[in-house]
């Protein structure tokens, strides 16, 4: 989805704040909210990893930037559970002493109904271009490269098309490749010359462009 949390290419943000000798977790609740990150999927089968990324996704945009990184993983898992009836939201709010904020609902995403690729469309040396397309759900496919034009470096195996996962639980599965984009493509004429960047694409984001 087009959502706060794809910030390739974006302004403003100021310069990544790095922390010499940084623990992996501050504090004890943050170890609590990266097991459950794990566990509850492995023992449940709540929901899959496409489903955990499109509920953090669906945090509002104040709460998703005052968040923490474990209280986005938190706000993801539980609000799963509650949403397939797990958890009850008032026993979680009862039991966290107060408001406990979830994400916000589940939106359609055309890209998951469209029609699964088999077999890989593109090989080594194609030009292609991402589409051009802003689905309110889940997808994988930066902002930063839709409607522009690269070539595809490697074709990897099929692997499950995340824009189904997240909306159907469906794990159809498609190629992907690793598509190379010249700098100044995706960023202009501020962007280095000799520079280029690769993306993971999955084959439906994809179209022919010319050579």
């Amino acid at each position: 989805m087009d959502g706060v949390h794809d910030l390739g290419g974006k302004h403003g943000f100021g310069p990544i704040e790095y922390e010499p000798g940084e623990p992996v977790f501050h504090e004890e609740w943050q170890a609590t909210a990266f097991g459950l990150m794990l566990a509850v999927p492995f023992n449940t089968g709540n929901h899959n990893a496409d489903q955990y990324r499109h509920s953090v996704e669906r945090m509002a945009p104040r709460h998703y930037f005052a968040a923490h990184y474990y209280e986005r993983v938190l706000t993801g898992v539980t609000t799963l559970l509650v949403e397939n009836g797990l958890l009850d939201h008032d026993e979680l709010e009862e039991r966290a002493g107060g408001t406990f904020p979830l994400a916000l609902p589940v939106a359609d995403n055309p890209m998951a109904d469209l029609p699964a690729q088999p077999t890989a469309r593109f090989a080594v040396g194609d030009r292609v271009r991402v589409k051009d397309f802003h689905p309110q759900g889940h997808t994988r496919a930066p902002g930063f490269c839709r409607n522009k034009q690269g070539t595809v470096l490697h074709v990897a195996p099929p692997f499950p098309f995340p824009d189904a996962s997240a909306h159907d639980g469906e794990q159809r599965k498609e190629h992907t490749y690793h598509v190379e984009f010249p700098a100044h493509e995706l960023w202009g004429a501020d962007a280095g010359s000799s520079d280029s960047v690769v993306v993971d694409l999955w084959d439906s984001y994809l179209e022919g462009a010319a050579a």
